[in-house]
């Protein structure tokens, strides 16, 4: 029997030729969110890339808040952070950490680097740092107080930590090359004073470590072996080996990089959601518009759907964008052999069967899903009185028009054939009622062989229907303008991009559906109930997609 030959990413390889060849012997990988927003789609991609190789390879998988910023910090970003990364399948059972666990040994390697003469007190201004920095073109210079000695340099850092000096007015460089090519190793600030209470260790401490700084430390005291992280960090790797060498930590991890994650035609900026948010434009993070894990979760995407969509974007470096229809199709497929398809009129109009028994109600085998018997069948009621969708009945159809018109027969789902006799219009020539007639030879299942009809059209029992809100969703964002207004970087937004139907009704099958549980509206779409504003008495439903798909898969 051949060997199946199984196909790795660039990853993958890197990390067998590291086991390969001693430099590890396990595999441990992390991921590192700063608590200071809600997590997106792109970060789904490096949550279960980190958490995926560390299962693959028997390893260990880290939960770690990178909470070195308090200024931007809360502890609702940590709370949604947590249950987003859960949602998607992700365990690190008892390993979770905070980079603020690490506040003290991050303090003791500063003091280290100091007295190696590799790192020193500056008192220029963010602006004269920058200055003195230079392009990619010139060689920064060196600050006037590069050269103070070590003794001074340990004096001035522990009157940082006391808090004998305000924010900006100092700050910690590492001293490497203010002539090297790569700007981030051009002596980059390493602490800074920042009189902010931290949101896990409070008032302890008025200085803080720069993320390139603390980073690659948090790594190192964990034992983490591979730092899988994007490409805009690659840059900075020499910056994070040259801190993980020179604050002189065994078996150092080694930083990999990969390509981000890009959808078109959505919000990803958390300064921009922030601004929708606070406007009034989206209803919060969770808005089921955005692309916010907590969005997608709320709109009735599942984790299946988001894991499938990260498995045929692939990991590669090269940087691309993918079309959001790709996503969508990912939940459909996910949802299509999962979920039952129940009967919703979104715009009814009352369809009254003359010649059926007035007050009697029947109630009919229903299957939950064509394609997939398993999922068994349903009593659904049926009566004299139904809604009918309004686009189902035309007075005078076009041709190939094969729903309710005056004098045309058709098949009323799961049921009977009812023929269109007549109907009613209100004051302003809107239909209200359509009066047909039913043959109670033609219940569905009967076996009846007689004439044909070429129309279907689902139904509900008025007495027995469910009112509910339905909310159709669409891109929030205009597609044919782009996602940023070109000459003054505003969003381009969608003014349709949400279409709430106060008056819709659903069969009564729906009153035991629970926050997220999704379904398949028949000839309309997939819809779940909202986890924020549905209720027994008074559902709502959000669109997750329509049926049908613009998507198509690459041969």
């Amino acid at each position: 029997m051949e060997n199946e030959v199984v196909s790795k990413n660039f990853i993958e390889q890197e990390i067998d030729k590291d086991l390969a060849e001693g430099v590890y012997d396990r595999v441990c990988t992390r991921f590192p969110p700063e608590p200071n927003g809600y997590l997106h789609i792109g970060h789904a991609k490096s949550i279960l890339l980190n958490y995926g190789l560390a299962q693959k390879y028997h390893g260990t998988f880290n939960m770690r808040f990178d909470d070195t910023n308090p200024t931007k910090e809360k502890v609702e970003f940590v709370d949604s952070i947590m249950e987003d990364i859960r949602w998607l399948g992700a365990d690190w059972e008892d390993r979770l950490y905070f980079a603020s666990d690490y506040f003290d040994q991050m303090y003791d390697c500063a003091v280290r680097l100091i007295e190696k003469g590799k790192a020193y007190v500056c008192d220029l201004s963010a602006e004269e740092i920058r200055a003195y920095r230079g392009t990619l073109t010139e060689a920064g210079k060196d600050s006037p107080y590069r050269d103070r000695t070590v003794e001074e340099n340990l004096r001035l850092f522990e009157e940082m930590r006391s808090g004998a000096y305000q924010d900006g007015e100092k700050v910690l460089r590492a001293k490497i090359d203010m002539a090297s090519p790569n700007i981030n190793m051009r002596d980059p600030v390493i602490y800074r004073v920042a009189h902010m209470s931290h949101h896990r260790t409070g008032d302890k401490w008025c200085i803080y470590p720069m993320y390139d700084f603390a980073h690659p430390i948090e790594d190192a005291i964990e034992g983490i072996t591979h730092s899988i992280c994007t490409l805009e960090f690659e840059d900075h790797r020499p910056l994070y080996d040259w801190v993980v060498r020179e604050c002189e930590f065994e078996n150092p991890p080694r930083q990999i990089e990969f390509a981000k994650l890009y959808l078109t035609n959505v919000v990803t900026g958390k300064r921009y959601i922030k601004k929708l948010v606070e406007d009034g434009i989206v209803d919060g993070w969770d808005d089921p518009r955005l692309v916010s894990i907590a969005a997608l979760r709320r709109r009735g995407f599942t984790p299946e759907s988001i894991k499938m969509f990260i498995d045929m974007c692939g990991v590669s470096k090269a940087q691309s964008s993918v079309d959001y229809a790709m996503l969508e199709y990912c939940i459909r497929e996910d949802l299509k052999m999962k979920k039952a398809r129940m009967m919703a009129v979104l715009d009814p109009i009352k369809l009254i069967i003359d010649n059926y028994p007035e007050g009697e109600t029947e109630y009919l085998e229903v299957p939950n899903n064509l394609e997939n018997e398993a999922l068994g069948t349903r009593k659904v009621p049926f009566c004299r009185e139904l809604y009918i969708e309004r686009e189902d009945f035309m007075e005078e159809p076009p041709k190939k028009y094969f729903r309710l018109f005056p004098g045309n027969e058709v098949r009323l789902m799961s049921a009977y054939f009812v023929k269109c006799e007549s109907f009613v219009k209100d004051e302003n020539g809107n239909v209200t009622e359509v009066h047909c007639t039913y043959d109670p030879e033609t219940r569905s299942g009967s076996g009846f062989s007689g004439r044909k009809v070429k129309g279907t059209i689902h139904w509900v029992a008025a007495p027995y229907a469910k009112k509910a809100e339905v909310r159709l969703y669409e891109n929030l964002v205009d597609e044919e303008k782009g996602v940023y207004n070109k000459e003054d970087g505003s969003l381009n937004l969608n003014p349709d991009s949400l279409k709430v139907l106060k008056n819709c009704f659903v069969e009564p099958g729906f009153s035991e559906a629970k926050a997220y549980d999704s379904f398949q509206f028949v000839r309309t779409g997939y819809f779940c109930i909202d986890a924020k504003d549905s209720a027994p008495d008074a559902l709502v439903f959000n669109r997750i997609v329509s049926l049908k798909s613009s998507f198509k898969l690459p041969k």
